[in-house]
C-alpha cells in the first residue's frame, strides 16, 4: 500500500491540470497547507501510521475512537431544509428534531410496533423522514426506505420481502417541476400486497403539499407547521388503514425512552439490487455501522464543528443513510437537506445554495458535475463559493476531465477532492483520500480507510502484489461491514465470500500503480452504474420479458456523457410481433413501472438473435462491444451462430431514443 514520497508531486497549475487530463497518473496535487495545518489527520505520516495501527491492532483502534463520540453537549441546528422551489427554507435545532423523533416514537409505538419489526419509509427529501427513520432507531425497530423514485412494484417487493407491518409516505411532491403523487403509488404497492396475501395493516400519510382534497372523507385538520406553497392535490383515503401523520403527532407526548439495543441489534434494511434479479436486503447493525459512518464523516471530510455540511444524495440510497443522517448527526453536524435538483429553477441551485448557507463541506455525484459542466464555469464562477473547504464524490470513479474541472472551477483550485469508494454493503468509505494527509490523483481513489485492507487478486484467487489489475477484495471485516442479507444468510455468504473463500468480494475491478495508489475499473459481474445508482441487468432483463412481444432480452452498459453508463437493451420478439417506436416506448413505459425512471433504457435494439455459447449461455461482452461498435471481438471460438453478430452490428441503435 506504500506511496514512495518521492514520487509525489504536488501542484495545480495549468500544465499539471493537462497532464492529468490527459490521462497522465503520475500527477498528484498535495493538500494545501492551509487544510492540512487544522485537519484531523495533517500528513500522509501520521495517515500511515493510524492506518497500520487501525489494521494491526483493530480492537484497540476502534475502542479509542468510539469514546470521541459520546457528548451531552448541546448541538447547533442539523438541517437547513431547502425545499424544491428556493425560498422555502426550514431550520430544525437538535432539540427540537428531538421532541419530534420521541413524539414520532410514540405514534410508531402506539400503532403496535416493537423492537425488531420492520417499518418501510417511502418519502421525499423531507425532515418527516429523518424523524421517522429515526424513531424507528429510537424504538429498535428496523426501517426499509425505499427511494421515491421507485415504482410501486418495487416497493410492494420489498415491503413483502421484509414482512413489514407499517408504511409511511407523503400525499405528493414536486421534483423539479414534476408531480409525484407518491401516495397513489403507495396505494398501488399495498393493493399489490394485498392480492400476495400479505395485508399491510397501517399507512401514515405526511401532508407535504399544503390542505389536499380526500377521495373518500374530508379533513378539517390544520396543514402541517412547515408552510410549502406548492397546490393543492388530490389523493385517495382508505379508511380504516390510512391516517395523518399530523394528527398522530398532536396526540402524542415529547418524551420516549430509547429502547436499549445490543451492538449487534439490526439497525436498518436496505435494498440494494442484485444480479439474479431479487434485490438484496442489505442488513446493518447498530453499534458497528453507527461507529463507522461516524468516524468516515469525522475524518473524511474533515469535520469540525463550526462546518456546514451537505451532502446532495437522496436519503433513499445508502449515501443518504450514512452521509445525510447517521454520521452527520453522531458528530453533532449543521448540515443541509435539499429537496430539490440541480437544475431546477436554473442551473445555478448548487452554487447558490452553497453561499446562501455558507457551505464548507460539499459531497455530490459525479454525474450531477457531468451535468453542470455542460453549461460552463459562468453559473458557478458567478457565486462566491467561498466558504467551501473540502469537494467530494460518490457513486461512481469520477473521470479526469470532471475531477479537473470540479477541482479548477467549484474549488477554485484551493479545495482537496476526496473522491470515495465505497458500497451499500460497507456501510461508509473504504478507499478515500482524507483532506489533509493525502496527495490526491484525478480519477483514483488512492487509499484505504482505516480498518480497512484491501487486496487485488487474478481469477484464480491468487493476491497480486505491486502495480496490478484484477478483482477488489477486502482481507479482513470492519466495523461497518454488512451482518446479512435479510431472510437469506445462505445468499450473503454465496454473494460475498463463495468466490475468494477468505476475501469480501466487492464485485469490482480494480487498478493499483506504482505509487500504491486504488484505481476502480468498474463492475465485473452483470450489474450497471447509472447516474451512481447500481441496477441489475437481470432485473431490467426481467421486466422486459414480461412484456407479451418480448421472448428473450439482454441488457448491457453503454458510455454516457452525463450518467457514466446507461442501458442498452436488445430484445427478440415473439412472432407475430414488429419491433416499432411504439412498442420501444411500451417497453420504456414497463420498466419504469417496474422498477422506476432510473432504469429508463437510453436504447432498444431489436434482435432476431443474440450471440450465445453452444451451450445457449448468451455472451453479454459481444453484446457490449456490439453497443459500442467495437469489433475487436477477442476470441469467439465458441460462439454458436457468428451471423447473429453481423446482423446486430449492422442494426445496431445510432442515436438516444
Amino acid at each position: 500500500m506504500g506511496l514512495p514520497e518521492e514520487r509525489v508531486r504536488s501542484g495545480s497549475g495549468s500544465r499539471g491540470q493537462e497532464e492529468a487530463g490527459a490521462g497522465g497518473r503520475a500527477r498528484s496535487w498535495s493538500p494545501p497547507p492551509e487544510v492540512s495545518r487544522s485537519a484531523h489527520v495533517p500528513s500522509l505520516q501520521r495517515y500511515r501510521e493510524l492506518h497500520r495501527r487501525s489494521v494491526e491492532e483493530p480492537r484497540e483502534f476502534w475502542g479509542d475512537i468510539a469514546k470521541e463520540f459520546y457528548w451531552k453537549t448541546p448541538c447547533p441546528g442539523p438541517f437547513l431544509r431547502e425545499g424544491n422551489e428556493p425560498g422555502e427554507t426550514t431550520q430544525i435545532t437538535y432539540h427540537q428534531l428531538l421532541v419530534q423523533v420521541c413524539q414520532f416514537s410514540n405514534v410508531l409505538r402506539k400503532q403496535g410496533i416493537q423492537k425488531g419489526d420492520r417499518v418501510a419509509i417511502y418519502m421525499p427529501m423531507i425532515p418527516e423522514l429523518v424523524v421517522a427513520m429515526l424513531a424507528c432507531a429510537r424504538i429498535g425497530a428496523l426501517h426499509s426506505i425505499v427511494f421515491a423514485g421507485f415504482s410501486s412494484e418495487s416497493l410492494c417487493e420489498r415491503i413483502l420481502d421484509s414482512s413489514c407491518s407499517l408504511l409511511i409516505t407523503t400525499d405528493a411532491f414536486y421534483r423539479g417541476e414534476k408531480l409525484v403523487n407518491l401516495k397513489e403509488l403507495a396505494d398501488e404497492a399495498l393493493q399489490k400486497c394485498q392480492e400476495k396475501g400479505f395485508p399491510v395493516r397501517c399507512c401514515i400519510v405526511v401532508k407535504h403539499l399544503g390542505r389536499a382534497e380526500l377521495g373518500m372523507g374530508d379533513s378539517t385538520s390544520q396543514s402541517p407547521p412547515i408552510k410549502r406553497s406548492c397546490p393543492d392535490v388530490q389523493i385517495s383515503w382508505n379508511q380504516g388503514i390510512d391516517l395523518w401523520w399530523h394528527e398522530l403527532m398532536q396526540e402524542a407526548g415529547d418524551e420516549c425512552e430509547p429502547e436499549w439495543c445490543d451492538a449487534e441489534d439490526p439497525l436498518f434494511i436496505l435494498y440494494t439490487s442484485g444480479s439474479t434479479g431479487k434485490p438484496k436486503g442489505v442488513v446493518h447493525t447498530v453499534g458497528g455501522y453507527m461507529l463507522y459512518v461516524a468516524t468516515t464523516f469525522k475524518y473524511v471530510f474533515d469535520f469540525h464543528a463550526e462546518d456546514v455540511f451537505w451532502c446532495t444524495a437522496d436519503i433513499g440510497w445508502i449515501t443518504g443513510h450514512s452521509y445525510v443522517t447517521y454520521g452527520p448527526l453522531a458528530n453533532g453536524a449543521t448540515s443541509v437537506l435539499f429537496e430539490g435538483i440541480p437544475t431546477y429553477p436554473d442551473v445555478n441551485r448548487l452554487w447558490s445554495i452553497v453561499d446562501k448557507y455558507k457551505v464548507t463541506k460539499f459531497y455530490t455525484a459525479p454525474t450531477a458535475i457531468r451535468l453542470l459542466m455542460k453549461f460552463g464555469d459562468e453559473p458557478v464562477t458567478k457565486h462566491s463559493r467561498a466558504s467551501l473547504q473540502v469537494l467530494g464524490t460518490v457513486g461512481e470513479p469520477i473521470n479526469p476531465e470532471a475531477w479537473l474541472w470540479y477541482h479548477r472551477v467549484v474549488g477554485a483550485q484551493r479545495c482537496p477532492i476526496v473522491d470515495t469508494f465505497w458500497q451499500t454493503e460497507t456501510g461508509g468509505h473504504m478507499l478515500t483520500p482524507l483532506p489533509g494527509a493525502t496527495p490526491m490523483k484525478p480519477g483514483s481513489a488512492t487509499f484505504p480507510f482505516f480498518g480497512v485492507a484491501p487486496a487485488i487478486l487474478n481469477e484464480s484467487g491468487e493476491e497480486l502484489e505491486g502495480e496490478a489489475e484484477g478483482y477488489l477484495v477486502f482481507k479482513q471485516p470492519w466495523p461497518g461491514i454488512m451482518r446479512t442479507v435479510y431472510g437469506n444468510h445462505e445468499r450473503f455468504e454465496t454473494t460475498y465470500f463463495k468466490k475468494f473463500p477468505g476475501y469480501y468480494v466487492t464485485g469490482d475491478g480494480c487498478q493499483r500503480d506504482q505509487d500504491g495508489y486504488y484505481w476502480i475499473t468498474g463492475r465485473i459481474d452483470d450489474m450497471l452504474n447509472v447516474s451512481g445508482h447500481l441496477l441489475s441487468t437481470a432485473e431490467v432483463e426481467s421486466a422486459l420479458v414480461e412484456h407479451e412481444a418480448v421472448a428473450e432480452a439482454a441488457v448491457v452498459g453503454h458510455p454516457h456523457p452525463v450518467k457514466g453508463e446507461c442501458l442498452y437493451c436488445f430484445v427478440t420478439l415473439c412472432d407475430g410481433h414488429t419491433f416499432s417506436p411504439k412498442l420501444t416506448e411500451e417497453l420504456k413505459k414497463q420498466i419504469r413501472e417496474k422498477i422506476g425512471p432510473i432504469a429508463t433504457p437510453d436504447y432498444i435494439q431489436n434482435a432476431p438473435g443474440l450471440p450465445k455459447t453452444r451451450s445457449g449461455k448468451i455472451m453479454r461482452r459481444v453484446l457490449r462491444k456490439i453497443a459500442q461498435n467495437d469489433h475487436d471481438l477477442g476470441d469467439m471460438s465458441t460462439v454458436a451462430d457468428p451471423s447473429v453478430i453481423s446482423h446486430l452490428f449492422s442494426h445496431r441503435c445510432l442515436t438516444i431514443q
